[in-house]
């Protein structure tokens, strides 16, 4: 009976040792751009968001900034909740309380008519309000059974369900170009990105799940230029893959580590951001590899980085979702801190000390 034991515990080790080891395989390396791109210095504002007693954060799952400087914050706290803030960080309204689409928040985007866009891969529904917050527009619908359900991500090599023009398989961000026509990362499940018109009607839709060129892996999230090309952060590919607006493959990024969050700033010089975040398992042997974000140019020429994992001011704590309406002021969402940091990034000062 000893012996049997010693036997079982010598086996039992060695899987343990195996899966450890595996494990560690697994961990990635430092993005390449990481050794010779800049830091950029930056500063995060202390106490920014402002809420009344008694109602709190919990993951900081999006921001999005409109035109008058107000922020939406969406978080699961809970139940899933769409905030308002003013400039200050100030809390201004709680927009949908008890919406029919809110089951679990992704993300939230506002477009160039101060809209509010919010997606949410629980009921797999895409839904606008306008600027008063009444809801105009949706997209995609939620499962009837259960009253809304996540359905379980498909393993390596499994093709999921036949991906439908109109419904969704736990999408994850959504992006406009100049004519307003909608391109949607869809997201967990169906591994594609869905192009419709300004009104809701499908266009295209290109991927499947793989590693393969216009294949993707957890297309986690998606942005444009002024020009209509669509960025996407192919997350489990750790790469960016660009598109032209018929969703034809252009070039591919893939020196910045895994893309949890990409922005692209608005003015006549367009900047992309792009946070190679640290996992929200919270797995402390990723912190040498991760959680920093790049600021490059439209074609991928890495000009900066700024940012190190942790829980601080200032630090990074699993970002999932970047706003850059204004190239050097940053909104950032993390979701195992359950915040939103204001960021000030100062490029000049990092240039004057190159110069001397």
């Amino acid at each position: 009976m000893t012996r049997n034991l010693g036997i079982c515990g010598f086996v039992t080790g060695l899987l343990l040792f195996s899966g450890v080891a595996c494990g560690q395989n697994q961990i990635p390396p430092r993005p390449s751009a990481y050794a010779t791109a800049p830091d950029i210095p930056f500063t995060s504002v202390p106490n920014f968001i402002k809420l009344p007693a008694g109602l709190y954060l919990g993951e900081g799952i999006g921001v999005a900034s409109n035109s008058k400087g107000h922020l939406f914050v969406f978080t699961r706290s809970g139940r899933t909740r769409l905030f308002e803030f003013d400039r200050t960080g100030e809390f201004v309204r709680e927009m949908g309380d008890g919406l029919y689409a809110f089951e679990m928040a992704h993300g939230v985007r506002v477009d160039p008519q101060d809209n509010i866009w919010v997606v949410d891969e629980g009921s797999n529904m895409i839904v606008e309000f306008n600027p008063q917050g009444r809801v105009i527009m949706t997209l995609g619908r939620k499962p009837e059974a259960g009253g809304g359900r996540l359905f379980a991500t498909p393993p390596n090599g499994a093709p999921p369900p036949p991906a439908q023009p109109y419904f969704f398989n736990r999408p994850t961000d959504l992006a406009w170009d100049p004519a307003g026509d909608i391109f949607v990362a869809d997201g967990y499940g169906n591994s594609r990105i869905v192009k419709y018109d300004k009104n809701g009607v499908f266009i295209k839709a290109v991927g499947t799940k793989g590693k393969e060129p216009l294949q993707f892996d957890t297309p986690h999230t998606i942005a444009a230029d002024a020009q209509g090309n669509i960025y996407v952060g192919d997350r489990g590919n750790r790469r960016i893959q660009v598109l032209d607006n018929d969703l034809n493959l252009k070039k591919i990024i893939d020196n910045v580590g895994a893309p949890w969050a990409i922005c692209i700033s608005q003015g006549p010089h367009q900047y992309l951001y792009a946070s190679n975040s640290n996992p929200d398992s919270s797995d402390s042997r990723y912190f040498p590899v991760s959680g920093e974000i790049y600021k490059m140019e439209l074609d991928g020429t890495v000009l900066g980085k700024f940012g190190t994992p942790g829980k601080l001011l200032g630090e990074f704590s699993t970002t999932h979702w970047i706003d850059c309406r204004h190239e050097n002021e940053l909104l950032i969402s993390e979701i195992t801190s359950w915040r939103v940091q204001k960021i000030l990034l100062h490029p000049s000062t990092a240039s004057a000390r190159a110069s001397k």
